[in-house]
């Protein structure tokens, strides 16, 4: 019996007993420290209750006894499911004491409240970011490791959380599950019907908290704000590992990438072309509805775009805002000015797969590769004559209207098209040197071999503008020198 007085005196430190007084008796109590006597076979974690440990051992084997009889997920937690629950019944018995919100459970409420105490409990071990939840650091870890554990089983692109998988699987879908209250127009992600919202709310100065200190440009969340900054810092700190182009947002990185994989993961519903971007193929769209609701209030012309409409107007206000560094020649838009400067540098990147010619745009070699197809996608609405390109058509369709927008500016004589101009310009006699004297002969100079020469003025009564007519550019001074020999000869004769 005395052997056996230490492991009684063990056991009743483990169990200790306090007395409480119910109803004037004096009851055992069990303290907090417990003894947890049930452990794991598989990790050894220990628990006092065999309840808990078997609720436990679910984790490994993976059984999910309860299921949604709604949508049929299943749960390894009562409590887990009947949180679920309260998605299908709208049921959130949480509301937050600050701003209202209301929570379908206490833990979602305790992570929400940390937003207007700023408490951030865990942080990140490699660049010390701080976040209110253990969602948001493990997500924010998989930018350091890189790992993308969500896959779509469609293209293969991958993502490092499930929320961007499923906004990226709409693409596929079509599905477009955010409706607008207002006019009912559907989006594809919670962030663009808020955006939308604020067409018909106005954008008000307390929708947008969060105001640039540069230009005082206001955004609705720090995010934007801080993209915004990068405009006026300069920053760029996303690279591409191909070419090494540096971007301000990673989103423009990501457009940009899909130049060198040649993905294009947006398809128009009507025609089923593909693009690169989702703003690209929003401009497409506009082939098939016809919409131009931006209108220049001086001709009238419409656009389908805002940004053709401000390239448009500088035509009527003569602003040329893009200038070349070589010859100080302006232009109305930046592809304008980007073309010339294959003038001085000899550039032309692109190139004819069949007989490897060259040219410097890609519209022009897709113009080209008609010749050797033989393909006319364009036709006249009239006598259903079909052309290679579209300015073709408009060239052709001037012969049934009786339109002629180019004029002489020395006789006045007007044409259809502006080549037609070039010839009469090169060609007519009538032109006498009297005439040429109200329009004196210019040269200007693109370089040490190059230039060329101003001889009159045209008039383009659909534009509403007055141009100037040049010569083709002379590589060589003796060439120059027999033209105007040859010149003075035709005179004389």
């Amino acid at each position: 019996m005395a052997q056996n007085a230490p492991l009684c005196d063990e056991k009743q430190t483990a169990l200790t007993l306090k007395t409480v007084r119910i109803g004037g008796n004096l009851c055992p109590k069990k303290s907090q420290n417990t003894e947890k006597r049930f452990g794991c076979d598989v990790c050894r974690k220990r628990f006092s209750r065999r309840a808990t440990l078997k609720i436990h051992k679910r984790i490994h084997t993976g059984e999910k006894p309860y299921s949604c009889g709604v949508c049929g997920q299943t749960f390894t937690y009562k409590i887990t499911f009947s949180v679920h629950m309260s998605c299908h019944t709208g049921e959130k018995p949480y509301d937050c004491n600050v701003c209202g919100k209301r929570f379908s459970s206490r833990s979602n409420l305790k992570v929400h409240t940390r937003i207007h105490t700023g408490e951030k409990p865990f942080g990140c071990d490699l660049c010390g970011k701080r976040f209110g939840d253990t969602t948001s650091l493990k997500v924010h870890t998989r930018i350091h490791t890189g790992e993308k554990p969500f896959g779509c089983d469609v293209c293969g692109q991958k993502f490092n959380q499930k929320a961007s998988l499923s906004a990226h699987m709409r693409i596929h879908t079509g599905e477009k599950p955010f409706a607008c209250v207002v006019c009912g127009k559907r989006f594809s992600s919670r962030s663009r019907l808020k955006s939308h919202m604020i067409i018909h709310t106005g954008e008000k100065s307390h929708e947008k908290p969060f105001g640039c200190a540069v230009c005082g440009k206001r955004f609705s969340n720090g995010t934007h704000l801080k993209i915004h900054t990068r405009i006026h810092t300069g920053e760029k700190p996303f690279g591409c590992d191909v070419c090494g182009q540096k971007f301000n947002q990673k989103a423009s990185l990501s457009a940009h990438m899909r130049i060198h994989t040649g993905e294009k993961p947006f398809a128009c519903d009507v025609c089923g072309k593909q693009f690169s971007s989702r703003s690209s193929l929003k401009s497409h769209t506009i082939i098939h509805t016809g919409e131009k609701p931006h209108g220049c209030d001086v001709c009238q012309k419409r656009f389908s775009q805002e940004k053709h409409l401000n390239d448009h107007m500088r035509i009527h206000t003569g602003e040329k805002p893009y200038g070349c560094d070589v010859c100080q020649k302006r232009f109305y838009q930046k592809k304008h000015l980007k073309l010339h400067m294959f003038i001085h540098s000899g550039e032309k990147p692109y190139e004819c797969d069949v007989c490897q010619k060259r040219f410097t745009t890609k519209q022009l070699v897709i113009n080209h590769m008609r010749i050797h197809t033989g393909e006319k996608p364009y036709k006249c609405d009239v006598c259903q004559k079909r052309f290679t390109t579209k300015q073709l058509v408009i060239n052709h369709m001037r012969i049934h209207t009786g339109e002629k927008p180019y004029g002489c500016g020395v006789c006045g004589q007007s044409f259809t098209c502006k080549r037609s101009l070039s010839i009469h310009m090169t060609c007519a006699r009538k032109h006498s040197s009297q005439s040429h004297a109200s329009y004196p002969s210019h040269v200007t100079w693109l370089n040490q071999s190059c230039f060329y020469i101003t001889l009159g003025k045209y008039y383009d009564s659909k534009q509403r503008r007055t141009g100037v007519y040049h010569t083709r550019k002379w590589k060589k001074k003796s060439n120059f020198a027999l033209w105007r020999k040859s010149k003075r000869n035709r005179r004389r004769s």
